[in-house]
């Protein structure tokens, strides 16, 4: 199914935390001099212009990125997540948002590799459009481009594109799954890509995004997850308010992360609250933490808060 474009949800609460998830990670793996390779299964068309038809129509940034674009209170993560899309519209006003791969390219240095796959055709060449004029703009602030094949689009589905990749040469590499999840069997492509790249790559950090719904396979999907063998893992998701009367609507999502780095949990426990208090709309926000292995019992935080008051 192609029908699915992200341009309709660009910039939400859901894409607020995979963005910040995905952040994180990538700075951490920066730490190390070593290069890494950055891979996309489900890229998307890299940026989104909000006032496109498309964004417009339901206007879902309104939910996420718009209601941090002003605050002065952000903490620090926050802000570099805000930091990066703000860099993105220099004029100051909330025009574009970046999807995963522009925040990769952004965060990543000349060393690092990026490999995004998409399959949408309309999504695929916009994809390639975009980084042509990323290209094109470095070009012109006389940054010379890195040596070799710095970022690599190829128009395919990445739950098949994924096994070619692994292992990355330098043994270090992020792997962010982001499917549509239109066809109830993206959730089980999810678990046995994932299953299949740990035997390629067991050290390698992935991080899903998932939907929370009331779809049986969308409940299931995170304690599937649970199951692979993994050193560890980490689950979070954001609830923005309660569900709506007819079910309808997502106001729930999650990143499940296996192999995470020591130091996200801290950091998200420190955040989490404040984004449940900015972006939840009613009592029934709030937010779930949890880390596990396959060797150690796990611990559990559950935290629901009323949202703030504006």
């Amino acid at each position: 199914m192609l029908s699915y474009r992200h341009a309709f949800h660009a910039g939400n609460h859901a894409d607020v935390l995979k963005h910040l998830v995905e952040i994180q990670l990538l700075n951490y793996l920066g730490q190390k001099d070593a290069p890494y390779m950055y891979i996309d299964t489900h890229s998307g068309a890299g940026v989104y212009a909000l006032d496109s038809e498309y964004a417009a129509k339901n206007a879902e940034f309104e939910t996420g990125i718009a209601r941090l674009w002003d605050r002065s209170d952000l903490p620090p993560i926050v802000a570099d997540y805000v930091a990066l899309v703000k860099a993105l519209n220099p004029s100051g006003k909330l025009r574009y948002y970046p999807g995963s791969p522009y925040c990769a390219q952004q965060v990543m240095r000349d060393q690092d590799r990026l490999r995004l796959f998409e399959l949408h055709p309309s999504d695929s060449k916009l994809l390639a459009d975009n980084f042509r004029k990323l290209e094109a703009h470095a070009a012109e602030q006389g940054k010379r481009p890195p040596r070799g094949k710095r970022v690599m689009i190829e128009r395919a589905n990445g739950f098949q594109g994924l096994k070619a990749l692994l292992p990355p040469p330098s043994r270090r590499g992020l792997v962010l799954v982001d499917p549509p999840y239109e066809d109830k069997s993206d959730y089980r492509s999810v678990v046995t890509m994932l299953g299949d790249a740990l035997t390629r790559f067991a050290t390698g950090t992935y991080a899903v995004w998932y939907p929370v719904l009331n779809r049986m396979e969308a409940r299931q999907l995170p304690e599937k997850l649970k199951q692979l063998q993994a050193n560890g893992w980490l689950n979070v998701a954001l609830s923005i308010s309660s569900p709506s009367p007819d079910g309808f609507g997502l106001r729930s999502s999650g990143m499940f992360v296996i192999n995470p780095p020591w130091t996200l949990e801290a950091s998200l426990r420190e955040v989490m609250p404040y984004l449940v208090s900015v972006l939840g709309t009613d009592a029934g926000a709030g937010f779930t933490l949890e880390t596990g292995a396959t060797v150690a019992p796990k611990s559990r935080l559950r935290v629901t808060r009323p949202a703030a008051s504006r």
